[in-house]
Protein backbone atom coordinates (compact mmCIF):
# COMPACT_ATOMS: atom_id res chain seq x y z
CA UNK A 1 0.00 0.00 0.00
CA UNK A 2 1.43 3.43 -0.94
CA UNK A 3 2.48 5.85 1.78
CA UNK A 4 1.87 9.52 2.37
CA UNK A 5 4.46 11.33 4.52
CA UNK A 6 4.24 15.01 5.39
CA UNK A 7 5.84 17.33 7.94
CA UNK A 8 4.42 20.60 9.16
CA UNK A 9 6.64 22.96 11.16
CA UNK A 10 4.99 25.04 13.90
CA UNK A 11 5.92 27.51 16.61
CA UNK A 12 2.83 27.24 18.85
CA UNK A 13 4.11 24.59 21.24
CA UNK A 14 3.40 20.89 21.45
CA UNK A 15 0.36 21.12 23.73
CA UNK A 16 -1.35 23.84 21.70
CA UNK A 17 -0.65 22.02 18.42
CA UNK A 18 -2.16 18.82 19.86
CA UNK A 19 -5.22 20.69 21.14
CA UNK A 20 -5.83 22.29 17.75
CA UNK A 21 -5.36 18.98 15.96
CA UNK A 22 -7.86 17.27 18.24
CA UNK A 23 -10.41 19.97 17.43
CA UNK A 24 -9.68 19.77 13.71
CA UNK A 25 -10.01 15.97 13.60
CA UNK A 26 -13.32 16.11 15.49
CA UNK A 27 -14.67 18.74 13.10
CA UNK A 28 -13.47 16.84 10.01
CA UNK A 29 -14.99 13.62 11.27
CA UNK A 30 -18.37 15.32 11.80
CA UNK A 31 -18.20 17.12 8.44
CA UNK A 32 -17.38 13.97 6.47
CA UNK A 33 -19.39 11.41 8.42
CA UNK A 34 -21.50 10.63 5.36
CA UNK A 35 -18.39 9.60 3.36
CA UNK A 36 -16.29 7.94 6.06
CA UNK A 37 -17.08 4.66 7.81
CA UNK A 38 -15.41 2.39 10.32
CA UNK A 39 -13.55 5.33 11.81
CA UNK A 40 -11.20 4.44 14.68
CA UNK A 41 -8.99 6.93 16.44
CA UNK A 42 -6.90 7.05 19.56
CA UNK A 43 -4.53 9.54 21.16
CA UNK A 44 -1.53 8.20 23.05
CA UNK A 45 0.56 10.96 24.54
CA UNK A 46 1.20 13.23 21.54
CA UNK A 47 0.51 10.70 18.78
CA UNK A 48 -2.83 10.26 17.03
CA UNK A 49 -3.55 6.85 15.52
CA UNK A 50 -6.35 6.67 12.95
CA UNK A 51 -8.02 4.29 10.52
CA UNK A 52 -11.13 4.63 8.37
CA UNK A 53 -12.73 3.59 5.12
CA UNK A 54 -13.92 5.91 2.41
CA UNK A 55 -15.45 4.80 -0.87
CA UNK A 56 -14.72 1.25 0.29
CA UNK A 57 -10.97 1.91 0.56
CA UNK A 58 -8.99 1.70 3.81
CA UNK A 59 -6.78 4.54 5.05
CA UNK A 60 -4.73 4.50 8.24
CA UNK A 61 -1.76 6.08 9.90
CA UNK A 62 -0.36 8.30 12.61
CA UNK A 63 0.06 11.97 13.33
CA UNK A 64 2.89 12.72 15.78
CA UNK A 65 2.87 16.12 17.45
CA UNK A 66 6.43 17.09 18.26
CA UNK A 67 7.61 20.31 19.95
CA UNK A 68 8.34 22.10 16.65
CA UNK A 69 6.69 19.99 13.96
CA UNK A 70 3.85 17.62 13.17
CA UNK A 71 4.62 14.43 11.26
CA UNK A 72 1.89 12.62 9.35
CA UNK A 73 2.47 9.08 8.10
CA UNK A 74 -0.40 7.31 6.33
CA UNK A 75 -1.04 4.30 4.17
CA UNK A 76 -3.33 5.20 1.30
CA UNK A 77 -5.06 3.01 -1.29
CA UNK A 78 -3.36 2.54 -4.64
CA UNK A 79 -6.32 4.25 -6.30
CA UNK A 80 -5.56 7.41 -4.29
CA UNK A 81 -2.19 7.74 -6.01
CA UNK A 82 -3.99 9.46 -8.87
CA UNK A 83 -4.90 12.31 -6.54
CA UNK A 84 -2.00 12.10 -4.07
CA UNK A 85 -0.71 15.57 -4.96
CA UNK A 86 -4.16 17.09 -4.44
CA UNK A 87 -4.45 15.31 -1.06
CA UNK A 88 -1.03 16.62 0.00
CA UNK A 89 -1.86 20.17 -1.14
CA UNK A 90 -5.17 20.16 0.73
CA UNK A 91 -3.54 18.82 3.91
CA UNK A 92 -0.80 21.44 3.73
CA UNK A 93 -3.38 24.18 3.31
CA UNK A 94 -5.63 22.95 6.15
CA UNK A 95 -2.82 22.26 8.61
CA UNK A 96 -0.97 25.50 7.85
CA UNK A 97 -4.10 27.49 8.61
CA UNK A 98 -4.69 25.55 11.80
CA UNK A 99 -1.12 26.02 13.05
CA UNK A 100 -0.87 29.75 12.42
CA UNK A 101 0.11 31.63 15.61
Amino acid sequence: MPRLSLEFPHSIGQEEAARRLKEKFAAARAEHQDRVNDFHDEWKDHTFFFAFKTLGMAVGGTVAVEPERIVLEAKIPLAAMLVKRAIEDRLRQEVAGMLAP
